[in-house]
């Protein structure tokens, strides 16, 4: 099969390798030159140009840009494509991008690979991102069943774990254990950056080892995405944020009145609770 992937970062750059290692013929589309060679040299595409023209002969094309770029990529994509060509993306919110996108392109599914690392770009791609990870499709009533039924067959070959929802149910998901963790992991950061006194700051910042590293992680990576995240899922992140804070005012009063009863047991509840979300 032809496949096209336009933006050659991690997800599309590690979707390149695992799908030229399952026999695919990969084209790749990136705004940059260096990045093209440079894929090409990785092994990540077959061939990689900055010109869109370049996947008029793909069967499928996988959209890998910003969540702000998909819906303009997908416009000017449009000229070059046959017909019968199945669109998707990889954009961690669904609604807004399905609403723009289905509209333009009838053979379009959405998607969300719910895989990655901290570090961006080609040399950030890896083979394998995907395997035994959740890859998200999101069809609604009006999409080609053909269509769905060929991205399905290409995430499954990548050894995800393959969900089905609708875009607004995929939307709140991942506000919760996605989005919100972004902006939690953010303002840990935001907060500990806070503290005035400069000698007790450094002492901080010098004793921080595994679990601040692993709290604050997804906040301090791409800052485009985190602000992507809020602005096209503002309204489940707005949701999920207020019931956060319910949450943190909760554990605020049980310390201010000494009742470590009851936060001994909120905290073994979250103990037993936490293995559901892994």
């Amino acid at each position: 099969m032809n496949i096209g992937i336009v933006g050659l970062g991690l997800i599309g750059g590690s979707l390149g390798l695992d799908l030229r290692s399952l026999g695919h013929q990969v084209l790749g589309v990136s705004r940059q030159e260096q990045t093209c060679q440079r894929a090409i040299d990785r092994g990540v595409v077959d061939d990689a140009s900055l010109n869109l023209t370049l996947l008029a002969a793909a069967d499928v094309v996988f959209i890998c840009t910003p969540i702000a770029a998909i819906a303009p990529t997908v416009q000017q994509l449009i000229p070059h494509l046959s017909p019968d060509t199945v669109v998707t993306d990889v954009g961690s919110v669904k609604a807004a991008v399905v609403d723009e996108v289905a509209s333009v392109w009838h053979n379009f599914v959405g998607g969300h690979p719910m895989a990655g690392t901290t570090d961006n770009g080609i040399e950030a791609a890896v083979l394998g991102l995907f395997a035994d990870n959740p890859y998200v499709l999101t069809p609604i009533d009006t999409t080609p069943v053909t269509a769905v039924k060929r991205v399905e067959e290409i995430v499954r070959s990548l050894t995800s774990r393959v969900y089905f929802c609708r875009p607004e149910d995929h939307d709140r998901a991942v506000a919760s254990i996605s989005h919100l963790p972004v902006m939690v992991s953010a303002s840990l950061i935001d907060s500990c950056m806070n503290e005035p006194d400069s000698t007790v700051l450094e002492l901080a910042q010098n004793l921080a080892s595994s679990g601040f590293r692993d709290t604050s992680r997804v906040g301090g990576g791409n800052p485009e995405l985190g602000m992507m995240m809020a602005q096209y899922n503002r309204e489940s992140l707005l949701r999920s944020l207020t019931s956060y804070r319910h949450s943190l005012d909760q554990f605020i009063e049980l310390i201010e009145q000494e009742d470590w009863q009851t936060l001994e047991k909120k905290l073994k509840e979250n103990h037993i609770q936490r293995p559901q979300f892994l």
